[in-house]
């Protein structure tokens, strides 16, 4: 796997509002996350706690309220609408989270790849478009339009579309939530493949299959990055200007009544259950 050591989007203390009948409400608040090549982060917490929000932001298809997002070290807000737009289209594979709005509603399967490649720059023909529709088990569907696909064979097809060419960013909104084992597997194994030719992934996700095949998960809660893992690693977390933190859930099990020790010793501090 080709890991870059320098960010490939890096965004700092990033903000985003919607208008609410109450007033703006804030979907991100001061999020700091950066994105390399070679990684699958997965982007995880409750409905409603800004994960859509956040990828929507990191694959330019909104401009946040606040703060700062880079890319390759650039900063996008100094970016045309025609450049952003072209940025996009080269180097940024997108599956919303309703997959046919990622799609185009009038072309068939083979067609979606033969178009995002072009699209893209990237050379191909009928026999890589097929291979493509195989990675996700889809040749025998090549020349069906989206509208009389299934749902999972929608998002199937909206994921391998969008990897056509192993874009530098590829960011998918729940890519496998309505998948069965075997079409998550194949989703995957895609995403890995594209992460070890250099892809940067992103998933949105409440899946456990999806969350357990990420390098790095970032947890959100309310609109703010409550912590992060890498596989194999300790986990990350942050501390707001109240003192506060949020444990990991596997944790939460360790404080059933939610009472807990703190002991500062030779500089390191330890938790422990009450008695």
């Amino acid at each position: 796997m080709t890991t870059d050591s320098a960010p490939l989007l890096e965004g700092r203390d990033l903000l985003q509002l919607y208008a609410a009948p109450t007033g703006p409400t804030q979907a991100l608040r001061g999020v700091d996350i950066a994105v390399r090549g070679g990684r699958i982060s997965a982007v995880t917490g409750p409905s409603g706690s800004g994960k859509s929000t956040l990828l929507a932001v990191l694959a330019m298809r909104e401009r946040p309220a606040g703060g700062e997002l880079r890319h390759r070290g650039r900063l996008v807000a100094g970016l045309s609408r025609r450049q952003l737009q072209s940025l996009r289209r080269r180097e940024i594979g997108w599956v919303a989270q309703r997959p046919t709005h990622s799609l185009f509603p009038q072309l068939d399967a083979l067609g979606q790849i033969l178009e995002m490649a072009r699209l893209r720059g990237v050379p191909c023909d009928d026999n890589a478009a097929r291979a493509s529709l195989a990675e996700v088990d889809l040749e025998e569907v090549a020349r069906a339009k989206p509208a009389v696909l299934s749902g999972g064979e929608q998002q199937r097809l909206a994921v391998a579309a969008a990897a056509v060419g192993a874009p530098a960013l590829l960011v998918a909104d729940e890519p496998t939530a309505e998948l069965d084992d075997d079409s998550a597997a194949l989703v995957l194994r895609l995403l890995r493949d594209r992460a070890s030719q250099g892809s940067a992934v992103v998933v949105a996700t409440h899946d456990a299959r999806a969350i357990a095949a990420a390098d790095t998960v970032y947890r959100f809660r309310h609109g703010v990055l409550s912590g992060s893992q890498d596989a194999g690693r300790d986990h990350t977390t942050t501390i707001d200007g109240q003192g506060r933190l949020q444990l990991p859930p596997e944790a939460l099990p360790l404080f059933p009544d939610r009472r807990v020790v703190v002991t500062v010793v030779d500089g390191h501090v330890e938790l422990r259950r009450a008695e």
